[in-house]
């Protein structure tokens, strides 16, 4: 039985959980549109030990949504979850940001297809089947009304995410449903990251960086 302290900052949520065997004890999340994790992911760190009645010292691991995402949310989320890995010394879990997304999807579909936003008619996407195995890899793609055709034409297909009402303004197609409020959380890392530590499948504190997929582009 591990406890295991989950961040997700990769999207405009931030959110933060405890996690006792793969459960979740405590949550605290911010889904306001703008980004608020510099500010409020510490506060919601000492308020999710307080809840779940428990103290830094008693974590077996921390887990971090990995990306793809907002390029400071992951250095935020990534930085505090190494931080508290490499002072406690413990080991950190990496989780895939559009894996954890997908778990939100349930299971009447054939296809789950999660989708962050990646600005213009741009999307980070991945492809999972009814058992939540991915059987497409992680892309950054632009999007066309012909855009996954292939799954759309074998079976009933959820897209879900920040993304997805981009593809819902040009996708006709009877065989589309869209989750467009879905964002990641830290509620669905739980389980991928107690299957992680159960088997040792964890980070090197020192060298890990978040899957960016893209280079970071400043704004004006």
């Amino acid at each position: 039985m591990a406890t295991i302290l989950c961040l997700e900052t990769a999207s405009t949520n931030c959110s933060v959980a405890i996690s006792v065997d793969g459960k979740i004890i405590a949550k605290k999340e911010d889904r306001t549109p703008g980004y608020s994790h510099a500010e409020k992911l510490h506060v919601f760190i000492d308020a999710v030990l307080k809840e779940a009645k428990i103290k830094l010292s008693d974590l077996d691991a921390v887990a971090v949504s990995k990306g793809p995402g907002s390029y400071t949310g992951l250095r935020i989320g990534v930085s505090a979850a190494k931080g508290l890995c490499f002072s406690l010394n413990i080991p950190l879990i990496s989780v895939a940001t559009l894996q954890s997304l997908s778990l939100q999807a349930g299971a009447s579909f054939q296809f789950i297809i999660p989708m962050l936003d990646a600005r213009r008619m741009e999307v980070y996407s991945a492809i999972f089947n009814s058992e939540g195995e991915e059987i497409r890899e992680t892309r950054a793609e632009i999007l066309t009304s012909d855009s996954f055709i292939e799954y759309l034409e074998k079976g009933k297909v959820c897209f879900l995410g920040d993304g997805s009402p981009k593809f819902q303004a040009i996708c006709e197609h009877e065989n589309a449903s869209f989750l467009t409020e879905k964002q990641p959380s830290a509620n669905e890392m739980s389980k991928l990251a107690e299957c992680k530590y159960k088997i040792s499948d964890t980070e090197d504190v020192a060298y890990f960086e978040p899957f960016y997929l893209k280079d970071f582009v400043a704004g004006k």
